[in-house]
């Protein structure tokens, strides 16, 4: 449970946070020494109960008498409401409690105060999912990923979770699955991690906690079969995969998982197995786009084409076929069409290398040299910003001996 790390984490964010400056009074330069007096006298008092305030909340918290911890910081913010540590201090005893709206609130002033906070942003996105706000959580929890949370390896564990289990039930099943695959780098093997695995694999929008109980099953067969292929350990994967297809051959998005699995080692079978899920779900949208993806690899385009164009026309939010359809085009010479393809990919996902780097392809196709110079420079800016995050992964793992957190 986060709340039963809490209390490791006081000490180490206040040492990052600085205190707001002194309370200033008046408005002009002082005329004399008797009308100054009675404003240094009040900031001398503020500051002195202030103090007082706050010598007498750090007790209580220590003391665990949380509720009057909670008093003493209340009163420290009303005289100094900017203070960084306080709001911190506050939120974190709440959540303590369950209070994870009112602690939602105390969070979101730590992240005012101090934006790049990244504990603060990750214990932001927790309060959010436990109040069901699951867009807003998403956010705040990718915010304090992308800022960095090694500080401390049982609040990123915990956030890297429910970030996976939030793209999960958002439908973004291949950004969850990668992740997921991060806490292979840690040596987690946890039952949850398996079961988030199984729901990414049979893409079912839910978290874990609504997962039906005729179903579990299932999702922890899918999800050993996920975890083994995330790791590359591809025998323990063949094997969970043909438990999983013996148990539920017809069940959806069985074979499509199975599909997947094969790409690398055999296009043909994977090709078999993708027109399987498509006769069990006949607008099965993910098959037609590996299929898609397959076709334009073997550049077969006349085959590609119809794949792509209904994937997109199944799903057109979903940038991946707008991806495939639009290089399908490209190669078969539709230009113009090929940019609107790419340009609307890019559009849903301009945080994605690949579609950058397709649009500047077609862009230079029709003599945009400008609008090329520019796609190529973002994919090299995304791709670079992806190996450094990777590389800070394993350079944090190196250092710390690459703890086996569990959320």
């Amino acid at each position: 449970m986060v709340s039963r790390l809490i209390a490791r984490i006081w000490t180490l964010t206040a040492v990052g946070m600085l205190l707001a400056g002194s309370v200033v009074c008046g408005q002009g330069p002082p005329r004399s020494k008797a009308r100054q007096a009675p404003a240094t006298r009040k900031t001398a008092q503020s500051t002195a109960e202030f103090d007082q305030a706050v010598k007498l909340g750090d007790e209580a918290r220590m003391g665990m008498r949380l509720s009057e911890a909670l008093d003493q910081y209340g009163k420290a913010l009303r005289i100094r409401p900017q203070w960084p540590e306080g709001w911190w201090n506050v939120a974190t005893i709440l959540y303590e409690g369950d209070r994870y709206m009112e602690a939602r609130d105390a969070f979101r002033n730590v992240v005012a105060l101090d934006p790049k906070n990244s504990l603060g942003w990750g214990m932001l996105g927790l309060c959010e999912f436990q109040t069901r706000e699951y867009e807003r959580s998403v956010v705040s929890l990718q915010r304090g990923r992308m800022l960095g949370l090694s500080s401390n390896r049982e609040i990123e564990s915990v956030v890297r979770y429910h970030a996976a289990q939030l793209y999960i039930r958002f439908e973004q099943f291949e950004i969850a699955y990668d992740i997921l695959s991060e806490f292979l780098e840690v040596g987690n093997e946890s039952p949850k991690v398996v079961e988030a695995f199984g729901l990414a694999m049979l893409r079912m929008p839910l978290l874990s906690s609504e997962v039906p109980s005729d179903k579990r099953e299932q999702v922890l067969a899918a999800g050993r079969a996920g975890f083994y292929m995330a790791a590359r350990r591809l025998d323990e994967a063949r094997a969970a995969f043909g438990v999983l297809l013996a148990r539920y051959p017809d069940a959806p998005n069985v074979h499509y998982a199975h599909g997947v699995f094969l790409l690398n080692q055999d296009a043909d079978a994977a090709l078999k197995e993708f027109r399987r899920e498509l006769e069990i779900s006949p607008l099965h949208q993910p098959s037609m786009v590996q299929m898609a993806f397959e076709y334009l690899k073997r550049d077969e385009l006349d085959t590609a084409l119809p794949f792509a164009e209904k994937a997109v026309q199944l799903s057109p939010n979903m940038f991946p076929a707008r991806n495939v359809l639009g290089r399908i085009l490209l190669d078969l010479g539709q230009v113009e069409r090929a940019i609107k393809e790419l340009e609307e990919g890019a559009r849903l996902a301009p945080s994605s290398p690949e579609m950058h780097f397709a649009l500047a392809r077609a862009y230079t196709r029709v003599g945009r040299k400008a609008d090329a110079t520019r796609e190529r420079e973002l994919f090299k800016k995304l791709q670079d910003e992806f190996e450094a995050r990777r590389t800070r992964r394993q350079v944090d793992q190196a250092n710390d001996g690459q703890p086996k957190a569990k959320p």
